[in-house]
C-alpha cells in the first residue's frame, strides 16, 4: 500500500505561549491526504488556515505532533532535509500568483525544475505539457504582466506542479479573481490534480468550489471537522 501524500498527527500550534497575548491556534489537528484526493479546508480569517499550510508544507514546526509526507516523517530533521523535501515533494500557490516578472510564463516554470537538477529539454517539456493541460500554451513566451489575472494563476499552478510534487497545497488560490474566472483557474487546478494523481489541500472561502472537491474540512476553534 503507498503511503499517503500527507500524515498529520495531533498537531498543536500556540503563538506566544506563556504570556498574556498565548493564542492556541491549532488543537490536536489529525489529518491524512491520499493520491489524487483534493481536500478543501474553509476556515474565517484568522482560524489558522494558513499556519496549518504552513506546517502541512514544512515552512513551520509545530509544538507538538508529527509531520509525515510520503510516508516521511519530518519531526525534529534538520533544516536541509526540510528544504529538499519542501523541493521535491511539496508545491505552493498563493492568492497572488508571485510569478518572476522578468521571465516568461515557460521560464517561471523551467527555472525551479533546474534549481532541482532537471536537464533543461526536460524542463521545457514539461512547461509546455503543464501550460497545455491549463490552456495557456498559446501565451507561454508572454511575460506575467502580459497575462491576465486567471493566465497568471494558472501558470503559478504549473509552476507549482513543475517538478512533480506528491502533494499541493494551495491557500485562496482564487481569492483574487472574478467568479467567472475563479471557476476557469479551479476546474484547471483539478485537471492538473487528477492528471497528476497528486493530493491537494485547497484553502478556500468560495463554499462552492469547496463543494466540487472530495471533501471538505472545517478549521473551527483549531480543530478539524468534516
Amino acid at each position: 500500500m503507498n503511503d499517503p501524500a500527507l500524515h498529520l498527527d495531533n498537531i498543536v500550534k500556540t503563538y506566544n505561549p506563556g504570556t498574556p497575548g498565548e493564542v492556541r491556534v491549532l488543537h490536536g489537528i489529525d489529518l491524512t491526504l491520499t493520491a489524487g484526493e483534493a481536500v478543501a479546508l474553509v476556515a474565517p480569517s484568522g482560524a489558522g488556515k494558513s499556519t496549518l499550510l504552513h506546517i502541512a508544507g514544512l515552512l513551520d514546526t509545530p509544538d507538538s505532533g508529527t509531520v509525515a509526507i510520503g510516508g516521511q516523517d519530518m519531526t525534529g530533521q534538520p533544516e536541509a532535509r526540510r528544504t529538499a523535501v519542501r523541493r521535491q515533494e511539496v508545491g505552493f500557490v498563493y492568492q497572488f500568483h508571485h510569478l518572476l516578472p522578468e521571465f516568461t510564463a515557460a521560464e517561471n516554470i523551467i527555472l525551479p525544475q533546474l534549481a532541482n537538477g532537471i536537464p533543461r529539454a526536460t524542463a521545457e517539456a514539461r512547461a509546455s505539457e503543464l501550460l497545455t493541460l491549463v490552456g495557456v500554451a498559446p501565451r507561454a513566451t508572454h511575460r506575467p504582466a502580459a497575462l491576465s489575472g486567471g493566465e497568471q494563476q494558472r501558470v503559478a499552478f504549473c509552476r507549482a506542479m513543475a517538478n512533480r510534487p506528491r502533494l499541493l497545497l494551495a491557500d485562496e488560490p482564487t481569492g483574487n479573481l472574478d467568479p467567472e474566472t475563479a471557476d476557469q483557474v479551479f476546474a484547471a487546478l483539478m485537471t492538473l490534480v487528477r492528471t497528476t494523481s497528486m493530493a491537494a489541500l485547497i484553502a478556500t472561502h468560495n463554499l462552492d468550489l469547496a463543494a466540487r472537491m472530495d471533501r471538505v474540512l472545517r478549521l473551527n476553534a483549531g480543530r478539524l471537522e468534516s
